[in-house]
């Protein structure tokens, strides 16, 4: 039997990020490109985001991208202005799929250097950055995890992403607890979850010398002393064979 709860509000007004790995198309004309795809898609389970899973649900956005300005940045990039709703110049839309933007870029040096990667299919990534507003837990056979995310606050849509966006979860965890408190099933240790988040994403395929700087900061954070010396020698491992692998390519 599944069991839901649902948790409400702002959770300490922080913004959380989620990566999707979607096909950008880039229409229009050379004159007046236009930049589009899905930021986010429905009812699709994400991979273990370091002790649950998590879902969004057709109709998050709805009230957000009628409300709200949202910014389309190119990979996080403040500096990078893709459009913005207020000014016409994204627009953003729930269909069957997700949800769907469509962009009319600036004409700029900048964004036609990077329409040639696009074009070349060397970029095929979209982020988005949330606050959320209310999420539903349930408890699936086997006593998995999953989040649902019901209603949002968007802030921004990130095409361009050459490597996944680290998935910030803190908020996610924190909700995640105060659902098994009201329960009362046990509590977690944020921290570990954390580490297995962590030795997740660690533990995925190379993605060359940026993925290795951020290894490197990342190990950096674990001292022998915080009692995660077997994480901590099992990544330096890792990250040794990586750089090996970089060397020989």
């Amino acid at each position: 039997m599944i069991r839901a709860d649902r948790s409400a509000g702002r959770q300490a007004g922080q913004t959380e990020l989620r990566h999707y790995a979607v096909k950008l198309r880039l229409t229009g004309t050379d004159a007046a490109p236009v930049l589009e795809g899905h930021a986010a898609v429905f009812d699709q389970l994400s991979e273990d985001l370091g002790g649950f899973r998590e879902k969004i649900a057709p109709g998050a956005f709805a009230e957000t991208i009628k409300r709200d300005s949202v910014v389309a940045l190119w990979n996080h990039d403040s500096n990078l202005v893709l459009g913005r709703t207020s000014a016409g110049t994204l627009d953003l839309s729930e269909d069957a799929i997700g949800l769907r933007f469509r962009n009319r870029p600036p004409d700029t040096a900048w964004f036609r250097d990077r329409a040639l990667s696009i074009e070349r299919k060397d970029v095929d990534g979209c982020s988005f950055g949330f606050v959320t507003e209310r999420d539903r837990w349930s408890t699936g056979p086997g006593g998995a995890r999953v989040r649902t995310l019901e209603k949002v606050t968007l802030l921004e849509v990130s095409p361009g992403c050459t490597f996944p966006a680290y998935p910030q979860t803190d908020v996610a965890l924190r909700s995640m607890q105060a659902w098994l408190t009201r329960r009362g099933s046990p509590g977690l240790d944020p921290r570990r979850l954390r580490l297995r988040l962590q030795e997740h994403y660690l533990g995925s395929r190379a993605c060359g010398q940026q993925d290795l700087k951020w290894r490197r900061l990342r190990l950096h954070e674990l001292k022998p002393g915080s009692g995660a010396c077997g994480e901590l020698d099992l990544r330096r491992r890792r990250l040794h064979l990586h750089e090996l692998a970089l060397q020989r390519s």
